[in-house]
């Protein structure tokens, strides 16, 4: 079972988010969930909705295909970040001049799946 969940357009730049995304990268999913509610970092949260949004998808695909389903058991495959579009703002300086403020997005991507026994189809 192997589901995904995406986040775009969070006003967060992509490297601070990256920080909080390579803590929980092939973790079980409940825990690294569960470890996210601690992290000082303002991405922290919106990283665990997302984790939170991709088991809950998975419960979702398990309930349509009639199989048995435990969150316990699912891992995080793939989790990265890509940069988003950036929105140019202008400052005004001193003497007439502007200097331009980015503000930076991402979208954040995480698949969940279970892990496969080896040996078995």
């Amino acid at each position: 079972m192997e589901a995904k969940a995406q986040t775009r357009h969070l006003r967060v730049t992509a490297q601070k988010a990256r920080r909080v995304v390579n803590l929980v990268r092939g973790q079980n999913a409940v825990e690294a969930a569960a470890s996210l509610k601690f992290q000082p970092q303002a991405v922290a949260p919106d990283v665990r909705k997302l984790i939170e949004s991709a088991i809950a998808n998975a419960r979702v695909k398990a309930d349509a295909a009639g199989e048995r389903f435990d969150e316990r058991e699912l891992f995080i495959t793939e989790i990265f970040v890509d940069e988003g579009p950036t929105m140019k703002r202008i400052r005004p300086r001193a003497q007439g001049r502007a200097n331009r403020i980015n503000k930076r997005t991402s979208h954040i991507t995480v698949k969940v799946a279970t892990k496969v026994k080896e040996g078995a189809k």
